[in-house]
C-alpha cells in the first residue's frame, strides 16, 4: 500500500507539471508569440522554448510511467466497478503521452531548429500546433475519467456507453493527425470543447 501512495503521489505530481506546461503553451506562450516583437521572440524560442519543452515532455513521460504502474495495481486490487471510466481516462492520457512524444517534440524541433532537425516550419509549427490543442482537448475527459472511476457514482455503466465514448475519443485522435483546428484555433474554443467532450461523455455513459 505505501508503494501504491508513493506512485499516486508521482503521479499526480509528474501530472501537474505535464499539464501544467501544456496549459502554459496553449493558453500563454502561443498567444504571446503572436503579439511578441521579433526580437523577443528571437530570443524566447532560443532560451524558453527548449527549457519549457523539457519539462513538458519528460513531465509526459513519467506521467505515462508511473501511470501503467497504478493500472497494474488498480487492475489487480482494485473494485471493476470504476474500471470502465478509469479505462476511458486512462486511453485518453495514453494518446495524450504519443502526441507529446510522436508529433508535438518531433514537428517543435523543426520549428526551433533543435538537435539538428530540419524541414517545412511553418508545416510542422501546425502538426505540433494541432496536436497540442487537441491534447488540450483531451486533457478533460482525461481527469473525468481519472477521478470519475472513484468519486463520481454511474449506476449500470454498458458496453454500449463506454464504447461510443471510446469512438468519439479516437475520432478526436484521428482529427489531432488528419483534421484542422476548427474551434480548436482559440484558447476560449478549446476550453470550451473540452468542457463539452466532458459533458457528452458522462451523459452518454450514465444514459446509455
Amino acid at each position: 500500500m505505501i508503494l501504491e501512495f508513493i506512485f499516486r503521489w508521482a503521479h499526480v505530481l509528474f501530472g501537474i507539471t505535464w499539464i501544467g506546461m501544456l496549459y502554459y503553451f496553449n493558453f500563454v506562450q502561443t498567444e504571446y508569440f503572436k503579439e511578441a516583437e521579433a526580437e523577443a521572440l528571437k530570443d524566447a524560442k532560443a532560451k524558453l522554448a527548449p527549457r519549457a519543452l523539457w519539462w513538458f515532455r519528460w513531465g509526459a513521460m513519467f506521467t505515462f510511467l508511473t501511470g501503467v504502474v497504478l493500472l497494474w495495481s488498480v487492475g489487480a486490487l482494485g473494485s471493476l466497478k470504476g474500471m470502465p471510466v478509469i479505462w476511458l481516462g486512462s486511453i485518453a492520457g495514453i494518446l495524450m503521452f504519443l502526441n507529446v512524444w510522436l508529433i508535438i517534440w518531433p514537428n517543435q524541433q523543426i520549428v526551433l531548429g533543435l538537435n539538428g532537425k530540419t524541414g517545412d516550419g511553418p508545416a510542422a509549427a501546425a502538426k505540433a500546433g494541432l496536436a497540442s490543442r487537441t491534447n488540450t482537448l483531451l486533457s478533460g475527459p482525461m481527469l473525468f475519467g481519472m477521478l470519475g472511476s472513484k468519486h463520481l457514482y454511474i449506476a449500470d455503466i454498458s458496453m454500449a456507453g463506454v464504447a461510443s465514448c471510446l469512438a468519439i475519443i479516437l475520432a478526436v485522435e484521428a482529427n489531432a493527425l488528419f483534421g484542422k483546428l476548427g474551434p480548436m484555433a482559440s484558447v476560449r474554443g478549446v476550453i470550451h470543447c473540452s468542457i463539452a467532450l466532458v459533458a457528452i461523455i458522462w451523459a452518454l455513459l450514465a444514459i446509455l
